[in-house]
């Protein structure tokens, strides 16, 4: 059998056993690595490449910001869900504009709106003393376990 990427097992483990507002932290993050993806495709010079990595990335992204979106408690959530649903559904649409016409403008507006999103729910998170469960970005060094206690 050959062993797997260590990186990946390590995210699998830590998306199974992160709490939900980590998940969320963990979705805003992918769906933002994704758009500086597709970001990066602009300046691609072949075609087929420069195609191929705003749409793959601007769909994986999309597919985020939906499972975001599906995410949301409507019943519970009050205004802040309908607000919320309002966005997802508004940064969905940009993308897909920007992925018919391969212009990146709405895909920097989605980038710091969510970006922002993202910054506020990690500060939630930090006052609820709950970022120590985050996992490291791709390249980052595996939390050693003198770094524990």
């Amino acid at each position: 059998m050959i062993p797997g990427n260590p990186w990946q097992s390590y995210r699998q483990v830590a998306t199974k056993t992160a709490p939900p507002g980590t998940l969320v932290l963990m979705l805003y993050d992918g769906a933002l690595r994704f758009l500086n993806l597709a970001l990066g495709g602009f300046d691609l010079e072949d075609p087929l490449e420069y195609n191929m990595a705003i749409n793959n990335n601007l769909l994986r992204a999309q597919d985020i910001i939906n499972e975001l979106n599906l995410s949301l408690n409507m019943t519970g959530g009050g205004e802040f869900a309908h607000t919320m649903r309002s966005l997802y559904t508004y940064f969905d649409s940009r993308l897909q504009e920007s992925n018919a016409y391969k212009k990146p403008e709405g895909i920097r507006e989605v980038v710091l709106r969510l970006t922002v999103l993202r910054d506020a729910w990690s500060e939630m998170l930090a006052k609820q003393g709950q970022t120590s469960d985050l996992p490291p970005q791709e390249g980052q060094p595996f939390p050693s376990l003198e770094a524990r206690g």
